[in-house]
């Protein structure tokens, strides 16, 4: 029998509980809405969204297309933001292609672009994980994350208020070899673009490492780590970095598949640090995969699947629900992103 033909089910006898609706209202704070990600939304009638919205108790939600380019940044405020501006805000981004082009004064020419940006309406700065990846300089050489000639961009976010929501690295096993060890086989067999060996590209602790000195070189701009912080898999790095710089803040979008393989370990983390950790699924307006986020947060119910999936497709796991107090899930799933987010009507 072939891997992918074998789908054991398992015999456990456990309780499921429903949770239709969040105990404390929502604000994600990690979020899509054009295609690919987001359900193409920006084809879809806006009540349709909102109602789906209702349905799943998400009061605000944050957009992060905008990231993506500044004729879709301006596309979504119109589409989203001016048809509904008490449930949706959009970021911005770096239109890291026009380095080679503006050359020595590409830091200086891209914090502009975020005046620009803020001026249209956009309220925070998305940084994709090609930076650290795939962006170059004019001279051709990787830009190293915490590259100093990029300060004005993160001092500018910083004076206009705006949360930088950063993604520099995959799972850890996106950048190990991909041979018989690795747990991620038989995803990146389905995505080989998305495995990054080193060679040719930089070791993943290296960017991680950027990362941090990236966050550390500026303690007046605020940053949130997405997926955890971009290293999911391991809880004590992350807390370090929370730690040693109060301007870190993470989301868990996309990965409770490594967090709820750890539950222990997870739940004393999002009680240590209630404070720093804002919700987001980055999976859309999906009702049925904010029900499964609510599950993972509020019971206790063991042992069922990340995705849905009867064979998850990130791995060959399945999770546990973390059953967090009421305190830190008031905080979680919307308390911090008011005061991160600089104010939510």
């Amino acid at each position: 029998m072939l891997l992918d033909h074998f789908q054991p089910r398992p015999a456990l006898v456990t309780k499921t509980t429903r949770v239709d609706r969040s105990r404390f209202p929502v604000i994600d704070a990690h979020n899509h809405l054009g295609a690919p990600f987001g359900g193409g939304w920006d084809r879809r009638a806006i009540a349709e969204l909102l109602d789906r919205l209702d349905a799943a108790g998400v009061r605000h939600y944050v957009d992060l297309d905008g990231g993506w380019g500044e004729e879709i940044l301006r596309s979504h405020l119109e589409l989203f933001k001016a048809k509904a501006p008490d449930r949706f805000r959009v970021f911005g981004g770096v239109d890291w292609a026009q380095w080679l082009q503006q050359g020595a004064g590409f830091g200086e020419w891209a914090a502009r672009r975020l005046e620009q940006q803020a001026a249209w309406g956009a309220q925070g700065l998305k940084i994709w994980k090609p930076f650290g990846l795939h962006v170059t300089d004019d001279g051709g050489r990787r830009a190293a994350l915490d590259d100093s000639r990029l300060d004005p961009i993160w001092e500018t976010a910083a004076a206009l208020r705006w949360p930088v929501l950063i993604h520099v690295a995959d799972p850890v096993a996106f950048f190990d070899p991909l041979d018989n060890h690795n747990e991620r086989w038989e995803e990146l067999h389905g995505h080989m673009d998305w495995h990054f060996p080193s060679p040719p590209y930089p070791p993943f602790l290296q960017i991680m490492d950027e990362f941090a000195g990236l966050i550390a070189r500026h303690p007046r701009t605020i940053f949130i780590g997405a997926h955890v912080g971009c290293y999911a898999e391991n809880l004590g790095w992350v807390a370090a970095l929370l730690d040693r710089c109060p301007n870190f803040y993470i989301d868990f979008s996309a990965r409770i598949g490594e967090l709820g393989r750890q539950p222990y370990s997870t739940r004393r983390f999002f009680i240590d640090y209630a404070d720093r950790i804002l919700f987001g699924t980055d999976a859309g307006p999906n009702v049925d995969m904010y029900r499964l986020y609510y599950r993972f947060l509020e019971t206790d119910d063991e042992y069922f699947s990340y995705d849905g999936q009867v064979v998850p497709g990130q791995g060959r796991w399945y999770i546990y629900g973390l059953h967090l107090p009421d305190d830190v899930l008031q905080k979680v799933y919307h308390g911090n992103a008011e005061r991160v987010l600089g104010g939510v009507v």
